[in-house]
């Protein structure tokens, strides 16, 4: 499907959005791996997390919405039943690599699906720790999906040091080690987001430039209540269009403010933007709070590899602040996004290119400087939900407004993201 979009006057109002999709899986998993009833309230309406809710069902846990809230029976320890069928994740990376560490752990035999781009996505980075705590596994010469997970009776708690920053190999492994008596550690050179180790209480420590967080039965989760704040990622998006509109200020309610996702956000500021947090509050030692967004003049500066891990899933809208900034925008050390939904440095540049902008394509990143040349472009999302919001966005800044192919992948993270822009604008 072709999306037009026009050119916008002026962002104004407040907006409230649906539940973090990080969090919303891990909420999921846990209320699920848990005995007796938990409930989630503000649940993610993605379909990412629509697969992990499906996935979790299939193996015995009760789910019932009820006053817009989620209600999860859960199975308790190894109490999962044996699925009927594959579990299929759709579209969601998550789902795939954190049931995989849940499924390592339990007495049978299952096999995990996903969608065409699903089914390119990495998993040896997550069968590779997983096979050193004694699960084998079955899949193709890639070690793609399908991959079928044979559990060989209790594992075994490991040591494991990241070789590629990743949360969700990070919260596969730490999974897993929940059916551990021993303590299994995780040793990170880069902080990767960290909702698994706040959710569940784990212990976190820093050694000599190390992150190392460690898991073991103790802290298996038990029932309790979850409020799951507002998507960091998807308030991005309206953040960015806020920013370069003139005249514009937007208050977005009650946004997860979790440290290691609001790297974009520093990045902003840097680049001058006026963002500022109120009213912070806390729930299962998730910060959450309203976050206040004025136009803003951008000066685009170099972007620390350090922080890169924290900001990989915002690089496709920062890129669009980027070109109205003054300089040119850099993006490096980034290789991580050619094995996302679509591979992203390529799909970036290519829509870059259709507006005439200076585009150097690199192996772990891109340059972009230069003025729009075209007035008129088609935009494609490639399949890939964050491509296709961020190219939206876009269309919305341009004079002749711009059309974007493929526009429906959106309801893979924000299903309501059209209605959200639409209840801002002026």
């Amino acid at each position: 499907m072709i999306k037009r979009f026009e050119k916008i006057n002026r962002v104004n109002g407040e907006l409230s959005l649906t539940g973090d999709k990080s969090i919303s899986h891990r909420a999921i998993i846990f209320s699920a791996m848990a005995s007796g009833k938990s409930i989630i309230t503000n649940l993610s309406q993605a379909q990412d997390v629509i697969s992990t809710m499906v996935i979790m069902h299939k193996l015995g846990a009760s789910i019932l919405t009820k006053d817009r809230k989620i209600i999860i029976g859960g199975m308790g320890y190894k109490g999962f039943k044996v699925p009927a069928s594959n579990l299929d994740c759709g579209n969601s990376g998550t789902s795939a690599r954190l049931i995989a560490g849940l499924l390592a752990a339990q007495d049978f035999n299952s096999t995990l699906i996903g969608d065409e781009s699903l089914s390119k996505r990495p998993m040896k980075r997550v069968v590779d720790p997983l096979m050193k705590m004694g699960t084998e596994f079955q899949s193709n010469e890639k070690l793609t999906l399908p991959v079928t997970i044979i559990p060989k009776s209790n594992i075994n708690s490991i040591d494991y040091e990241m070789p590629v920053a990743s949360a969700q190999v990070k919260s596969s492994i730490l999974i897993a080690g929940l059916h551990c008596d021993e303590v299994t550690t995780v040793i990170e050179k880069e902080q990767t987001r960290d909702h698994t180790e706040k959710m569940l209480g784990l212990p976190v420590k820093v050694t000599e430039g190390k992150i190392i967080s460690s898991s073991s039965k103790k802290y298996y989760p038990e029932a309790k209540e979850y409020f799951v704040p507002g998507d960091i990622s998807t308030s991005a998006f309206h953040i960015i269009l806020t920013l370069l509109t003139p005249n514009s200020e937007l208050i977005i309610k009650n946004v997860s403010l979790n440290t290691t996702r609001t790297g974009f956000i520093d990045v902003l500021k840097k680049m001058g933007a006026n963002i500022s947090f109120e009213d912070i509050k806390t729930s299962s030692n998730e910060d959450y709070g309203n976050i206040i967004i004025k136009s803003s003049s951008l000066k685009n500066i170099r972007i620390d590899s350090q922080i890169i891990p924290n900001i990989i899933d915002e690089i496709p809208i920062l890129t669009i602040a980027g070109i109205f900034a003054e300089g040119e925008f850099v993006i490096e050390n980034a290789k991580e996004l050619r094995v996302k939904e679509s591979d992203r440095i390529k799909s970036i540049c290519t829509n870059l290119m259709h507006l005439g902008l200076n585009v150097e394509e690199l192996e772990n990143g891109f340059i972009v400087s230069g003025a729009i040349k075209n007035s008129k472009p088609v935009f494609e999302s490639f399949g890939d939900h964050r491509i296709s919001m961020a190219f939206s966005i876009l269309s919305m800044l341009l004079d002749n407004g711009g059309e974007v192919n493929g526009f429906e992948c959106v309801a893979i993270s924000n299903p309501k993201f059209e209605e959200q822009i639409n209840s801002i604008i002026k």
